[in-house]
């Protein structure tokens, strides 16, 4: 039997249905059961979906102060009615049995309850008693990408103009602080130029380490979508293990971790040499710039990096190229020679519109930054960038990965609106926005994620507030983290959470947490789009939300003047929009966004824009100007190609630790599974992470499918099933486990080497050995 393109296409439909949902049954199980639900007296509302950065819209359906069902909204642009598997089972991630209900605080080895009186008296006199011991730099608080953008904005101005510490971030750095680098770097802005829409009008599609069919599946499905209407449309998936996105990709090309930088160099050695650039473009919208380079690994305590950025010339980058031949880099990577030369023509091919996709797989890199420089070099280079269907889009992880933690600010470095506090004009307008001195806020930077936890350790930082995330397990190396928690000498640390974690079981005082509409609240996605959701139900007992703690905690602190708000979410998101206007990330005010499906920035007159720095889109780029790059003043306003090398891993394997370790996300659950760990339908889809081998490598080992492991690096071990015949399948030499599972604690085999530029850690790469267990 002749399989025909159509044939294909029907069956990549189906299959993108499969790995969107986990099974077409209980997809229309789920719906019907919802469509039910609109005639048993529930009442719905909107709001975004809890899980991801893609910012799906749902409905939600109350009845009895309970939420009893959700849905696809089919008026979301994002997400058209269509979930994940995940979002489909939102009713019930609010209510496990095991939901934190009050107040509490340790007593011996006890965790024992408390009224909010007592906990919040604790935890001030805590926070007060290390100021005047220590200074304002022993406390701190780890925020998320989860939190609200109100959540955010009190946290940065509490801490940063309250308390006057820097010492505020939050999970973001983990995954997005790479791709933060990368756009301030080369177009002076963070955030995309593009949108969702590029995934119904592109041609080709290149993806780098990214598993969009598992981690981002409704995106993947507009994708695959736009490939059933339109023959011509080409998927390249680019990775170091086949997945389900490999499945449904036309091409595969597998390649040796850490060789993504000498591959994309090589591509641009192609493009150059064959005369494929656009040189037009190129001279009327680029400038070339050199950084340092063998920069480190901040393996060490208290590393420090400072890029020194020097022009080049067009010249010296193609010399610069000239290595990067593309039998070098086959050599490196493993992917042949001609294959390189086939996507650089992809990518230079004027006939199809090109996007690049990328998640974790370049982030979460240790030279991460670079990556994303030499992505945005390619479209560049060729010209496509900034018109509909051919952007480069880095996706995100959290529902407000974006409109908070980046776009707010909740980072030692930052302010909001791409604002710094290394810069005197910065602390100056935000000082003048929140009604204090400017030399309340601290000048510089104090520690990254990865060097606040060192700091706890070491006994640097006394106090430290985690809200929304899971650090003591998402932590790489965290065998050193999870013990320097439990030190004593001072330590005490808050979490405030919905359910018990690897993090609350460290804990000195347990705050509980209303989540998900149980409050309002507003996210930001990927496309730059911000949501609103409103408080639908009560949360349960005396759990409080997080904005209300950290006003709390305010006002005992002595700050609670700078909080005079009667309508916190709204006053606080006006007071916000202060800091984006005029700055080409204008919002719209906050009453709009409770009548709409979000909007994307900038939001001019009420008009929301799809495509920046460009005539006819953005509204900052004026008649006959074409493509401005309007946020880099420092170039004339022109984008930046960088000359970033190859640079090996800190660690790779060897005779005593033969075998990559990558770590990542599986299609049923989130993170650290705090909330679809609760859900028993995808608790039983997928129970527990496993060790995902090659067969070959198994063979050689004696290992059988389901055989029980033990896998070891540097720092730790875990006793893992072995699982050869699943979804994903590892590449001779790798191999991968996903970190939902709290009894399974994949992060302490993990290196706590980063980016240097952007601190961000590499979950993707470290050597470890495999034994029967």
């Amino acid at each position: 039997m002749t399989l025909t393109r159509r044939d294909f296409l029907k069956a990549s439909a189906a299959a993108a249905a499969f790995a969107t949902t986990g099974t077409s049954a209980l997809n229309s199980l789920r719906s019907r059961a919802a469509e039910a639900a609109d005639n048993a007296g529930i009442t719905w509302g909107k709001a975004p979906c809890r899980f991801c950065g893609t910012g799906c819209g749902v409905l939600v359906g109350v009845k009895n102060g309970r939420i009893v069902a959700t849905k696809g909204d089919p008026q979301a642009p994002v997400n058209k009615g269509l979930n994940c598997v995940k979002g489909y089972f939102l009713s019930k991630i609010l209510y496990g049995k095991d939901r934190l209900t009050k107040p509490l605080i340790r007593k011996g080895n006890r965790m024992v309850e408390a009224s909010w009186d007592e906990a919040m008296s604790l935890i001030t006199g805590k926070f007060k008693e290390s100021i005047d011991r220590h200074g304002p730099d022993s406390v701190g608080i780890y925020g998320s990408g989860q939190w609200t953008i109100p959540e955010g904005y009190a946290a940065v101005k509490l801490f940063k103009g309250g308390i006057g510490t820097n010492n505020i971030e939050a999970n973001a750095r983990l995954c997005m602080a790479s791709a933060v680098v990368g756009f301030m770097t080369t177009f002076g802005s963070d955030e995309p130029m593009g949108c969702y829409d590029d995934l119904d009008l592109g041609d080709t599609f290149i993806l780098w380490g990214a598993n969009m069919a598992e981690c981002h599946p409704v995106l993947f499905s507009r994708l695959i979508d736009n490939r059933l209407r339109n023959p011509k449309v080409k998927i390249i998936d680019f990775a170091t293990r086949h997945t389900r996105t490999s499945q449904m990709a036309d091409q595969y090309v597998k390649f040796v971790p850490q060789t993504d930088l000498a591959l994309l160099n090589a591509i641009a050695h192609v493009i150059i040499k064959e005369k494929l650039y656009d040189e037009t473009f190129i001279n009327k919208h680029v400038v070339f710039k050199k950084g340092k380079e063998n920069i480190g690994y901040g393996l060490e305590d208290k590393f420090k990096f400072a890029d020194d950025p020097k022009p080049m010339t067009f010249d010296e980058y193609k010399l610069f190229l000239k290595p990067y031949t593309t039998e070098y880099a086959a050599k490196l990577s493993g992917v042949p020679a001609r294959t390189i030369v086939e996507i650089a023509h992809q990518y230079a091919d004027k006939s199809r519109k090109v996007c690049s996709l990328w998640t974790m797989g370049v982030n979460e890199h240790t030279r991460g930054s670079w990556v994303n420089n030499l992505i945005y070099n390619v479209h560049l280079l060729t010209g496509k960038i900034c018109r509909p269907g051919e952007n480069p889009m880095s996706l995100t992880g959290q529902p407000s990965a974006c409109g908070t933690a980046r776009e707010v600010g909740t980072f030692t470095h930052r302010l909001p609106a791409d604002m710094v506090v290394t810069n005197p004009e910065h602390r100056e307008k935000t000082a003048k926005i929140w009604g204090i001195d400017p030399k309340k806020i601290p000048d510089k930077p104090t520690y990254h994620a990865v060097e606040m936890f060192r700091a706890l350790d070491r006994g640097d930082i006394k106090c430290l507030w985690v809200q929304c995330t899971n650090p003591f397990q998402s932590m790489p190396n965290l065998n050193r983290y999870r013990k320097g928690a439990r030190k004593g000498d001072g330590r005490f640390i808050v979490v405030s959470d919905i359910y018990p974690t690897r993090s609350t079981e460290q804990a000195d005082v347990i705050l509980p947490t209303a989540s998900w509409v149980e409050k309002e609240g507003m996210w930001g996605n990927a496309e730059r789009r911000t949501h609103h959701f409103f408080k639908m139900v009560e949360p349960p007992g005396e759990a409080r939300n997080d904005l209300w703690q950290l006003i709390e905690f305010a006002r005992r602190m002595g700050h609670g003047p700078l909080f005079p708000y009667k309508y916190p979410e709204k006053e606080i998101f006006e007071e916000y929009r202060k800091f984006n206007e005029g700055q080409g990330k204008d919002l719209a005010p906050y009453e709009v966004y409770t009548k709409v499906r979000g909007l994307r920035w900038p939001v001019i007159n009420g008009k929301e824009t799809r495509y920046r720095y460009v005539e006819g889109h953005d509204p900052y780029v004026k008649a006959g100007e074409g493509i401005k790059f309007y946020k880099n003043k420092a170039t004339n306003y022109k984008a930046v190609i960088w000359a970033r090398p190859y640079e090996p891993a800190p660690e790779v394997p060897d005779g005593q630790y033969p075998f990559w370790l990558c770590t990542g996300r599986v299609l049923e659950h989130w993170h650290t599974g705090t909330m679809t760990g609760r859900v028993a339908e995808l608790k039983r889809a997928y129970p527990s992470a496993v060790c995902e081998m090659n067969p070959d490598d198994a063979r050689k080992l004696g290992i059988k499918n389901r055989d029980k492991v033990k896998v070891s690096s540097r720092r730790g071990s875990v006793t893992l099933t072995v699982d050869l015949n699943g979804r994903g399948k590892s590449e001779p030499g790798n191999i991968f486990v996903a970190f939902f599972d709290e009894n399974k604690l994949i992060n302490e085999l993990c290196i706590d080497a980063y980016c240097p530029l952007s601190g961000e850690p590499d979950f993707k790469k470290c050597a470890v050995k495999i034994e029967k267990a």
